[in-house]
């Protein structure tokens, strides 16, 4: 396999989606990693049909556990707005997808880290907690989520580990839908999409208190610094 496109935590935000499937268009794909978290947003179901009708490939994420279990106030109303087909699609994902890609070798991908897929690692956790995390996998890249925010680390004792970012909610302090291409390389990647249109869209779609949960996140306000320091609290127990 040459190239994939991994597309992560979409969380319903289907104009953001659609934009990045525009680009994934455009480019030679094999194949498309949906890595989780496409549920818990307003479009959720339309995301999922897109994502199928572009023969991609799932992993599973926290949201999706969520939002079958009826986890809060917002996962009850994302798991009302699922046909029960949709709720078995979700609840039939893997937790990890292997793949060989060229000039890369082996990649897992996973929503959060191999053995969790609500397990926080961030652009600042400690190298012996990412160790611990993903030295057990068998393969020379981890791609993951969760976090909402990009990066690429090496740490010795461990494959390399990117985290490709959010489609549909990031923490970037930029507009933006973002996501990766994998090929010999890791191309770290930001696709533009008309935010205030989908955050006006969003507005009237019935998903609980849509601004609050996704406006500073697509306006750009949300800094990846500030995510990454919410983050490494919630990990430490802080």
């Amino acid at each position: 396999m040459r190239r994939v496109a991994a597309l992560y935590d979409v969380h319903g935000n289907l104009p953001a989606l659609k934009a990045v499937l525009a680009d994934v268009a455009r480019e030679p794909i094999d194949a498309i990693v949906s890595g989780g978290d496409v549920v818990w947003g307003p479009f959720q179901a339309e995301c999922l049909a897109l994502l199928q009708s572009a023969g991609a490939l799932f992993v599973a994420g926290n949201c999706e556990r969520e939002v079958l279990s009826k986890a809060d106030r917002r996962s009850r109303w994302c798991r009302e707005q699922l046909e029960p087909s949709a709720r078995k699609i979700l609840a039939a994902w893997p937790a990890t997808i292997e793949l060989e890609v060229d000039g890369v070798g082996r990649v897992v991908f996973c929503h959060a880290t191999p053995r969790s897929d609500d397990e926080i690692l961030t652009r600042r956790t400690p190298d012996v907690d990412v160790a611990s995390a993903c030295g057990g996998a068998d393969a020379d890249l981890v791609v993951c989520g969760h976090t909402h925010v990009q990066y690429d680390r090496r740490v010795t004792g461990c494959p390399r580990l990117v985290n490709v970012g959010s489609v549909g909610m990031p923490y970037q302090g930029e507009t933006g839908a973002f996501w990766a291409l994998i090929g010999r390389d890791v191309q770290l990647r930001r696709t533009e999409y008309d935010v205030e249109a989908a955050l006006s869209a969003f507005a009237s779609s019935g998903f609980p208190s849509a601004l609050e949960s996704f406006g500073e996140s697509l306006r750009g306000t949300a800094s990846a610094e500030s995510a990454t320091a919410y983050f490494e609290s919630q990990r430490c127990g802080a």
